[in-house]
């Protein structure tokens, strides 16, 4: 029998998050060892990593934090909604989300190589992927320039952290306005701040899509130009935001709701877990 005290074993299980019989296990194989043990326990935590990598992640929670120029948003997956709402992957998503405001970075791929303590954001997530025996990965991060942010975190069960994080960059003093904006953004899902932002590629395929139809319904000739253009409208009013029906008033847009409230709308970003 391996020479070790039951703090011992408490402090292993406080510094991996690991379970009593998985500890007592890594103890006694490193002979009472507290540092190899751990070293044991993190090297079988990263090969059940390598076998956890094609699992899906429908599961986990989106993070905000704002600075001085700009917001920072994350979405973090996991597997299970039990993982989801465990203070250690709360925890986690906290971690890398400051990392990665201070790293400044834009895209995933920059974002797991950002540094976060001795190691990288990467290196933390697998890491922590390990301890809490799930595939976690890190899907998306936003970074969105400004001065003034709206920021609304939508929670869809009390139990979990935030599923919906809507951040909108924007000029004006109306906060109630922008704030009901925001939350139209987390029910509507626009994919463009106004349809000049639309690449013409997609709008283009939008119209020649709708003229198929259009041509296929037996619409008449002569009528055709106008009922194409109503749809591609229609089209913008999906997809833009300035174009979409607002969602507390469907008779006014919220180009007009904005406008109206003295506010301009610099930029926008909508995360939904595993959307």
């Amino acid at each position: 029998m391996a020479d070790f005290s039951l703090a011992d074993l408490k402090t292993l299980r406080e510094r991996l998050g690991t379970g009593m019989v998985d500890s007592k296990n890594a103890l006694v194989e490193a002979g009472g060892d507290l540092e190899k043990a751990t070293e044991l326990l993190r090297l079988k935590g990263a090969k059940s990593n390598a076998k956890r990598s094609d699992r899906s992640t429908s599961e986990g929670l989106v993070a905000v934090v704002e600075s001085a120029t700009a917001t920072t948003m994350i979405e973090l997956a996991c597997e299970t909604d039990f993982v989801a709402k465990s203070e250690k992957f709360v925890k986690l998503g906290d971690n890398v989300l400051q990392a990665l405001a201070d790293s400044g970075a834009e895209t995933v791929e920059a974002a797991l190589e950002a540094k976060a303590g001795t190691g990288t954001v990467g290196t933390l997530i697998s890491e922590e992927a390990a301890i809490l025996g799930e595939k976690i990965e890190l899907r998306r991060i936003a970074r969105i320039p400004g001065q003034n942010f709206s920021i609304y975190l939508h929670k869809t069960s009390k139990d979990l952290p935030p599923q919906v994080g809507v951040v909108v960059a924007y000029e004006g003093g109306d906060a109630e306005t922008i704030r009901s904006v925001a939350q139209h953004i987390s029910f509507a899902d626009p994919q463009y701040l106004s349809r000049d932002e639309i690449p013409t590629e997609t709008v283009e395929n939008e119209r020649r899509i709708v003229e198929e139809i259009s041509r296929g319904e037996g619409k008449p000739e002569a009528a055709l130009p106008k009922i194409i253009e109503g749809r591609v409208a229609a089209f913008f009013k999906q997809v833009a935001l300035l174009d979409q029906d607002y969602a507390k008033d469907n008779k006014v847009s919220v180009g007009k709701v904005l406008t109206d409230a003295g506010l301009t709308v610099s930029g926008f970003a909508r995360f939904k877990v595993g959307a």
